[in-house]
């Protein structure tokens, strides 16, 4: 794990795991049958360690604008945490077709976070699109990623974004 957090999943090598490990290669194999075996327990361990905020810990707030502040402090603050892995993880996605196989899964679940944060304001037609829109920029890892990259901390990230999601939910 600690190899794909830092020089990444495609640069990290059976040799490179099995030095760290203190092993030869052999007994690396031993353990996981091909890298892909590999990477699926390294990914195991990591989610397990890791796990992305639950949503019903905002989902019962019923007023859209605060649910979704909740939402973004709790995402921003697990992006704070695995920040290096995903970086390195979606540099080398496209080198590596089982990283896109296993984001799915975080797609999945941002979807369904945009669902929960998409619903009581409101808004219909070509105005709710924009709304959408709008929540799935401010969950995105990059558009996080960018604001702290920017000097910005989790709260004002956050006021950035919530601010930005209201602007869409209130332009007709």
């Amino acid at each position: 794990m600690e190899l794909h957090g830092t020089v990444g999943p495609a640069r990290t090598t059976i040799s490179a795991i099995a030095a760290r490990a203190g092993v030869r290669r052999a007994t690396v194999y031993r353990h996981f049958r091909d890298e892909r075996a590999l990477f699926l327990g390294c990914s195991g361990v990591w989610r397990d360690r890791h796990p992305v905020p639950d949503p019903a810990t905002w989902s019962a707030i019923a007023d859209p604008a605060a649910r979704l502040e909740a939402a973004l402090g709790a995402l921003y603050a697990w992006y704070e945490e695995a920040a290096p892995m995903l970086s390195a993880l979606l540099r080398d996605i496209e080198a590596m077709p089982i990283i896109a196989e296993l984001q799915a899964g975080r797609q999945a679940y941002l979807a369904d976070v945009e669902d929960g944060l998409a619903s009581g304001w409101g808004i219909r037609g070509h105005a709710a699109k924009r709304l959408r829109a709008t929540i799935g920029i401010a969950l995105d890892f990059f558009t996080w990623r960018t604001l702290d990259e920017r000097g910005l901390g989790r709260s004002d990230a956050v006021a950035v974004m919530s601010s930005a999601v209201r602007a869409a939910a209130a332009t007709t």
